[in-house]
């Protein structure tokens, strides 16, 4: 895997010097040093798991050893994903006031950034196209990318729009909150890019065309869900000292889905706690909430979930008439499966 990501990292710098040569503006020393700093701020920082996965993807699709160029194409794509990633955080950790990503102070937080921040997550997403234009132009299904891509970007900031507006400061309203608002909330804002992304853009590459693979995009929306219901469960029940960081669902008033399953099981007393302590930051208020999802047995509940949607999700991809497709399903769900961060 190292080898893997040291090859993955190589593509990232030719990419990254392409974009600073970029002939359709004319650099300066100090636009061309801010775009380094910025791209390697918050582009190649994360675990890159989405952009490794479309090159993973590609090779079990080829199922045979993929050459150079194959590599760069699958890679190149890789890095699309990755840098639409981080125009996102960029402009959502603006819109969260968050203080820290990845470990690092968030990129507006940086002395002399500030809200020049909101124009370099601007440039992030146009460098998407400058990447495709340059090396996938030629390829009979580069209109197909360039559709994946803007229909990906409206999808989740459409369910970033859903999840800002169902939690407007001074306007905390639990009864708001249920499982199918949950649902298309992490639908359109995580599962799209992070799992239907990676794997359309792998199909793609290997000449495949989406309309014939919905049944795959309707598995990997469901994993997708999935996936955030193992995050809601982690942010607070995981061991911060394990998973990095600390939760603050409960103080944050999010639609997570151990508040609507609580909102499902209580009874009136139980729902009077919650409406009185979800959502305010005072550490007695979040304890009293935990209390709770451990009196409502949310971690039994929680094991239920895990082991039908396992169950549901193999059922589907064995299901599957491709044995190479069927592959790239069960390497994603084997990554999630039982994850404890």
């Amino acid at each position: 895997m190292s080898d893997l990501r040291s090859k993955f990292m190589e593509v990232y710098s030719t990419l990254k010097s392409e974009l600073l040569n970029d002939p359709a503006f004319e650099w300066t020393d100090d636009s061309r040093r801010w775009v380094e700093r910025m791209l390697d701020y918050n582009v190649p920082g994360g675990k890159l798991n989405r952009g490794i996965s479309v090159v993973d993807s590609y090779k079990l699709l080829k199922g045979a050893e993929v050459t150079e160029d194959e590599f760069f194409l699958a890679s190149a794509l890789g890095w699309c994903v990755e840098w639409l990633q981080a125009y996102f955080l960029v402009l959502d950790d603006i819109m969260d006031n968050s203080h820290t990503r990845r470990g690092q102070a968030c990129w507006f937080r940086v002395p002399n950034v500030g809200l020049i921040a909101v124009n370099d997550g601007i440039i992030l997403r146009n460098h998407i196209p400058r990447i495709l234009r340059k090396h996938f132009s030629d390829k009979p299904y580069y209109v197909d990318l360039l559709d994946l891509f803007n229909e990906v970007e409206f999808q989740t900031c459409s369910g970033q729009m859903i999840d800002l507006i169902t939690t407007i400061e001074g306007q905390q309203d639990l009864s708001k909150y249920s499982l199918p608002i949950h649902r298309r909330i992490v639908q359109y804002k995580t599962a799209y890019y992070s799992f239907y992304l990676p794997v359309a853009c792998a199909l793609l590459l290997s000449g495949e065309k989406l309309d014939s693979h919905v049944d795959v995009k309707n598995i990997l929306i469901d994993m997708g869900i999935y996936f955030q219901v193992q995050d809601d469960y982690i942010d607070c029940f995981g061991d911060p000292e394990f998973i990095g960081k600390i939760g603050t669902d409960i103080e944050d008033f999010k639609c997570s889905w151990l508040v609507v399953k609580a909102l499902e099981l209580c009874n009136d007393e139980q729902k009077k706690l919650l409406y009185d302590n979800y959502g305010k930051a005072d550490p007695a208020s979040v304890v009293k909430v935990k209390e709770l999802y451990k009196e409502l047995n949310l971690q039994g509940v929680y094991a239920n979930y895990e082991s039908q949607s396992y169950e549901r999700l193999n059922k589907s991809i064995e299901a599957h008439r491709s044995k190479s497709v069927q592959a790239v399903l069960k390497s994603f769900l084997g990554k999630i499966y039982r994850r404890q961060k």
